[in-house]
């Protein structure tokens, strides 16, 4: 067929089938959303008290941790024996602090991985790990399963990306780093990257009633799409776990704990066992984090921290636009809202405005089947090989990695990541793909507006 003869048909066909010239338009994510970052602020009802107390809690966020706290500009103590950042600010900064993993992609921060140069801090003798880069995603490693000479044995815990060897200020400590490349060779490691913190006073002031309320909403519209979903719980009251990406965590005070310990190595009231503990890497006693009554200090920075994300102001959403409009009326129609959940409502708070809220996290905080293409292969109390927790679309606009690993930038991939083999998210994400290009565009610009 001649050039003139094709164009003519593909001009016929358009004209016969309407949306048939707007399928042969492509679609694509827009990227992070310019501009200033719509989050990082207090609640705006807070008293001044409460004011004053999540301003505390940032300036804890921001603080630089070393061994021994006598480094220049690095003032904070406990940092290791392994760890993978040594500020909580360092990984939680896209868009600004308390969000998620920054990046080279960046528009607001065009700043590389921290964890590069963290590598070699003060005189560090850590190699880089082959998964962490100056323009990905900050990261913590996982492994599935621990090797012994007895056999393997389920892990999933953290392993440190660095030690404190080598540093200036951990003189006699000869703790190696663990061996990655075995281990990525084992295909037994997995990632995870930081989740925003943004707005979470709100998260832990809902009712698990009301979270099981809206669980269970839509049930006939769910069973269609083989949506199902459960919540992680605690092992001691059944009550609901909601923090973590498999929802792990009861509160936000064990979160905060959890992480400075894990992530920094910092021995604290609420994890008061000092990590990777070898006795030539021990500097200090435990818990390295504690109320320092005798200066005033009443609060340990564990708690400082929880302040900090129970304090804060949810994302701030852009305005919305005809396109964004079209694509939120999608988002429900295509079911993604059936676990991103639009909307949930707070129970009493004790801090200011912050009761009978209704707010926007587009989660329902449940545990959900992701299926083979994303599951991990570790299990974190009730959630298994599969099963994450939906995670919080508000801020997504803004945001440079997706999916619990990080493993790519690009939402349209990340929408197409949830549907695999065992995903409860199959049936939404094939409804998606029937959209118009026009539409799937639209659906994204919506996603981007948040």
């Amino acid at each position: 067929m001649n050039r003139t003869k094709c164009m003519t048909l593909v001009v016929s066909l358009a004209l016969f089938f309407p949306f048939s010239a707007s399928r042969l338009r492509a679609q694509s994510d827009p990227g992070p959303r310019a501009g200033s970052a719509n989050a990082g602020n207090f609640y705006p009802t807070l008293n001044p008290a409460e004011q004053s107390m999540f301003t505390q809690g940032m300036q804890a966020f921001m603080e630089v941790d070393s061994v021994s706290g006598a480094m220049t500009n690095e003032g904070g103590t406990g940092l290791g024996p392994s760890f993978n950042g040594n500020s909580c600010a360092q990984c939680h900064a896209q868009p600004t602090m308390g969000g998620s993993s920054p990046g080279l992609k960046s528009p607001q921060n065009p700043l590389p991985n921290p964890q590069v140069a963290l590598a070699t801090l003060d005189g560090a003798s850590n190699h880089l790990p082959p998964f962490i880069t100056a323009d990905g995603p900050v990261r913590e490693a996982r492994f599935v399963v621990t090797v012994t000479q007895q056999g393997s044995f389920p892990d999933g815990g953290v392993h440190g990306l660095f030690t404190i060897a080598g540093r200036s200020d951990a003189t006699g400590c000869n703790l190696a780093q663990p061996d990655f490349a075995r281990e990525l060779g084992r295909n037994n490691v997995i990632f995870r990257i930081p989740t925003p913190i943004f707005g979470l006073g709100l998260v832990e002031a809902t009712p698990d009633a009301a979270l099981r309320v809206n669980l269970a909403a839509n049930a006939a519209r769910k069973a269609f799409l083989g949506i199902r979903g459960s919540f992680n719980t605690s092992g001691n009251d059944g009550t609901i776990t909601r923090f973590g990406w498999k929802a792990q965590n009861k509160s936000l005070l064990v979160f905060s704990g959890e992480a400075y310990n894990v992530e920094q190595g910092v021995s604290n009231e609420v994890f008061p066992s000092e990590r990777a503990a070898d006795p030539g890497c021990a500097f200090n006693p435990s818990p390295e984090d504690f109320p320092h009554i005798d200066t005033g200090e009443a609060n340990a920075d564990v708690q400082a921290f929880a302040n900090f994300a129970r304090l804060s102001a949810p994302p701030t959403p852009a305005t919305p636009t005809p396109s964004s409009t079209n694509g939120a009326g999608l988002f429900d129609k295509v079911g993604c809202s059936l676990c991103h959940s639009p909307a949930l409502t707070t129970g009493p708070s004790r801090y200011t405005g912050m009761s009978n809220v209704t707010y926007n996290p587009y989660s329902d905080f449940a545990l959900h089947h992701m299926g083979f293409g994303l599951a991990d292969r570790v299990t974190q109390g009730a959630a298994g090989a599969d099963q994450f927790r939906t995670a919080p679309l508000w801020g997504l606009g803004q945001r440079l990695f997706f999916l619990h690993d990080g493993r790519t930038a690009d939402l349209l991939q990340a929408i197409r990541a949830h549907d695999a083999r065992g995903s409860e998210a199959s049936g939404v994400v094939h409804q998606f793909n029937r959209l118009s290009p026009s539409d799937i565009q639209d659906l994204l610009n919506f996603l981007r507006s948040l």
